[in-house]
């Protein structure tokens, strides 16, 4: 039996790694190089990125082989999430979770074969791009007020309404759509939708300009009678609602691994500077106040790092990880955004500059409190399991 040298080595195998290592070159290649002009840009190239990662399916690892997948371990996908956090900024890793986590979890739990091998396939080997649709201008967090409606009308369902701060949106191929399609009240009033966007009356009504992830595009969406096929329907009609709320599991999971990643890099680079930065005759690393900071922040890095690898566990058991899920999500980000904040300080006025990765690693950090079910609604959900 091998020797464990490392705690790593408890959970990630030689297999593992090699996964890791083909992730981490890629964006070393890939991404790094051309991130300052994609947040310049305010976009990223994704149908180029996502072929190039389709080609070494890493954008379907836990997907059925029998569509392209690699139907690996939850391990696998840990380890594709962490180096995704090591892309320095938080705009690639959401457009390519988005991909992965968000808009089609439901495709492959859910749909045809139909969808499957018109949607599902190609999203995996990199050749479409795609986008969920769900928070529209009056409905984010609070999904069951969601207006856009998908009526009935024989072989087709009519989609009217709009979708906003919608990742890919710009460049999607096809969303992964909710829409209410009956007027009754409670949850079994939503449906969810494959829809293409090259279809009559879909448009992209405006492209946001947002505070941080300025690498990943985000857009309003307009629906005026947009046709779609009734095969493109997920699922049974009414469900939508219910399978959008386990879509969110994968959608909240994959913030979680990034979260406490980027705070580490964050770290790093603080203390680089802190070393450098010399005050009063001697770096500023050697202040007291400052080290007891920065190692309760690691403290917290390694207990949300654990309890993500505690979630894996009972993931790989086939356990409801939904409590914990929750829990990690609400943790990441709020520590995401204490290291951010108190990095940024340290940098002092340096720290305002924009040209400074610190700068962008704080813009973006903002997001994960919001995206995917805001904080609030976190709390709101554990309150719910604990029975207050």
């Amino acid at each position: 039996m091998e020797k464990v040298k490392s705690a790593h080595q408890l959970y990630f195998s030689r297999d593992h790694e090699m996964v890791r290592k083909a992730v981490r070159e890629f964006i070393r290649k890939e991404i790094q190089p051309n991130l300052d002009e994609w947040e310049e840009n305010g976009s990223a190239p994704l149908h180029e990125i996502f072929k190039k990662l389709g080609d070494l399916g890493f954008l379907g690892i836990r997907y059925d082989p029998a569509y392209g997948g690699q139907g690996l371990d939850y391990w696998y996908e840990l380890a594709f999430l962490e180096e995704l956090g090591h892309i320095q900024g938080l705009g690639l890793p959401v457009a390519i979770a988005v991909q992965t986590h968000m808009a089609t979890p439901a495709i492959d739990e859910f749909g045809s074969e139909y969808l499957k091998e018109t949607y599902l396939r190609p999203a995996i080997a990199g050749e479409m791009v795609s986008s969920i649709a769900v928070t529209e201008p009056g409905a984010g967090s609070d999904v069951s007020a969601l207006l856009t409606t998908a009526v009935r009308d024989g072989n087709s369902y009519v989609i009217n309404g709009s979708k906003t701060y919608i990742t890919n949106g710009t460049q999607a191929d096809f969303l992964t759509l909710l829409a209410r399609t009956s007027d009754d009240p409670g949850y079994h009033s939503f449906s969810l939708f494959v829809v293409p966007t090259n279809l009559p009356g879909f448009q992209v009504s405006k492209k946001l300009d947002k505070l941080g992830m300025r690498s990943s595009d985000t857009a309003e969406l307009f629906f005026d009678n947009v046709r779609v096929p009734a095969e493109n329907l997920i699922g049974r009609e009414g469900e939508g609602f219910i399978y959008q709320m386990q879509q969110f599991q994968h959608e909240r999971f994959s913030a979680i691994p990034p979260g406490y990643i980027v705070a580490r890099d964050i770290i790093d680079i603080t203390v680089g500077h802190l070393k450098d930065r010399v005050v009063f005759g001697k770096p500023l690393i050697k202040r007291q106040v400052l080290q007891h900071r920065l190692t309760a922040w690691l403290t917290e890095i390694e207990c949300l790092k654990q309890f993500t690898y505690h979630i894996v566990r009972m993931k790989m058991a086939g356990l409801d990880a939904t409590r914990e899920i929750t829990m990690g999500k609400l943790k990441a980000a709020r520590l995401l955004q204490d290291v951010a904040a108190g990095c940024i300080q340290m940098y002092g006025g340096l720290g305002f500059m924009n040209e400074m990765l610190i700068t962008r690693y704080y813009r973006d950090a903002r997001i994960i409190s919001v995206g995917g079910g805001a904080d609030e609604v976190m709390c709101e959900v554990l309150a719910g399991m604990e029975g207050y």
